[in-house]
């Protein structure tokens, strides 16, 4: 649909684009990002035919641009600038019902039932109807913009080109915005090119995206392939973490703020912070340490300072577990939102907590572990506070090197003929929290052979086993009932 060869040019002051060259289909939402000065509206202002260009070509729907009448660019292509000004006094309704100009015919141009019909769609499309008689000067920001996208949408364009579209709207609007502009692209098969300096919302509603600097073309490409975070560290020269969405696959990316120096890179975790009652375990950190949690709260990915391993009655009813320990944690001053907490009817005096400090790392372990009949380990919850800055990889690998040091001791003390160690290492009841302060030097992984992993598997292999051994010098009988 849109054909860009070579495209070069700019204004009075010397050439502001350089070699461009690339094709956007039919039906396609195309973006288009880059810091300020790269180029980018430059380039819009060229595609629209209001900025003219010194070399190369430009061909709309297999056309040269320049071939085009203005009234015949008026029905192919409309567009959204990044600041629209109405200097006269229309209604909204007026001022969207001068998007239907190029559809008008002969001298005397007449209204028929069909604008009419458009007009009431496109209004009603971008969220405006209720304001149709208001004066367009009495709108805010976010309303002028929907109304000059409406316009822009009643001329029933097959391209149409945005200059920043989510520019004034808040963030509801930008999302039934975007949803809106993807379902036109794919039912109507309207071709979409729109500048975009939010590259979170490019990613999520872009087909492909053309990165600019310094008036060329770095790459164009698909979001997972463009964002990569090397590349917008460089381009943006700002710090950012590229992160998947977590709910559909594209990039997000997060700028990483300067680090807080008010607190000391050498904290540790550690029985400092612990607080042992009879009815519960209970950690607080001073800062929020980065989490990966299976608890009842808590769960998933998360920056947590509160950590609670509550003890209920062996017959406690967990038909509506999540809502009752929410209540539980509020009830007795803690933030659900801030607190990793997990469930055991082991005593919590029976648990084994322990720091341990090798190669100038530490981590700080804690482990409850009990049966529920004879002398067979049902409820495995651990704690695992790693001293450092952990990468994502070595996350994982923490629960997973955690994961053989607790099936390690389940052999040795079930006897090595135990068929079901692995099933009692991972049953339901068992939870684990890995918790990091990240701070300090970067570690990158924590495997079984890495000194990290080493430490992770003497540390569990000790407490898991410790905790076992507790609680069955409390409960001779192992009849815990």
């Amino acid at each position: 649909m849109i054909k860009v060869n070579d495209l070069t040019g700019g204004y009075a002051g010397g050439e502001v684009l350089k070699g461009i060259n690339f094709e956007v289909g039919k039906g396609e939402l195309f973006g288009i990002l880059g810091p300020n000065g790269s180029g980018k509206t430059t380039l819009l202002k060229m595609i629209s035919g209001a900025l003219d260009f010194s070399q190369g070509s430009i061909d709309l729907d297999c056309r040269p641009l320049d071939l085009y009448s203005p009234k015949q660019l008026a029905r192919l292509m409309a567009v959204l600038p990044q600041h629209s000004d109405q200097a006269f006094p229309y209604t909204v309704k007026e001022t969207v019902s001068l998007g239907r100009y190029a559809h008008q015919k002969g001298w005397f141009n007449s209204w028929r039932g069909e604008d009419e019909r458009i007009v009431q769609k496109v209004m009603e499309q971008t969220g405006v109807t209720h304001l149709q008689e208001k004066s367009i000067v009495e709108l805010s920001g976010g309303e002028k913009q929907r109304v000059f996208l409406a316009q822009a949408l009643a001329q029933q364009p097959r391209v149409l080109l945005l200059d920043e579209p989510t520019n004034h709207l808040d963030l509801s609007f930008q999302k039934e915005l975007l949803d809106l502009l993807k379902k036109w692209a794919a039912e109507e098969e309207l071709t979409i090119v729109s500048i975009f300096h939010d590259l979170n919302l490019a990613s999520l509603y872009c087909d492909r995206l053309l990165l600019m600097e310094n008036g060329e073309v770095l790459i164009i490409d698909t979001p997972v392939e463009v964002l990569k975070e090397e590349r917008i560290k460089r381009v943006y020269k700002t710090q950012i973490k590229n992160h998947p969405h977590p709910e559909i696959a594209k990039p997000q990316l997060l700028l990483v703020p300067e680090a807080d120096s008010s607190h000391d890179a050498d904290f540790k975790i550690d029985a400092r912070f612990l607080d042992v009652g009879q009815d519960r375990i209970v950690l607080q950190s001073p800062v929020k340490l980065r989490t990966m949690s299976s608890g009842i709260t808590g769960a998933g990915i998360g920056w947590h300072s509160s950590f609670v391993h509550r003890v209920v009655p062996m017959e406690y009813d967990c038909s509506d577990h999540k809502v009752e320990m929410a209540e539980y944690l509020q009830e007795n001053g803690f933030l659900p939102s801030e607190t990793v907490g997990m469930m055991t009817a082991v005593p919590a005096e029976t648990a084994s907590y322990q720091l341990f400090e090798a190669d100038g790392m530490s981590i700080f372990i804690i482990v409850s572990a009990g049966n529920t009949h004879r002398d067979s380990p049902r409820n495995i919850n651990t704690w695992l506070f790693i001293n450092g800055r952990i990468s994502e990889e070595a996350f994982i690998q923490s629960a997973m090197t955690a994961a053989e040091a607790k099936i390690s001791v389940l052999h040795e003390l079930e006897g090595s003929g135990m068929s079901n160690a692995g099933q009692l290492a991972g049953i339901s009841t068992d939870s684990i929290c890995i918790a990091a302060t990240q701070q300090g030097e970067a570690i990158a992984y924590a495997g079984t052979a890495t000194p990290l992993g080493k430490l992770i598997s003497e540390g569990i292999y000790t407490c898991t086993k410790e905790a076992i051994l507790n609680y069955r010098a409390s409960k001779p009988a192992f009849g815990y009932k």
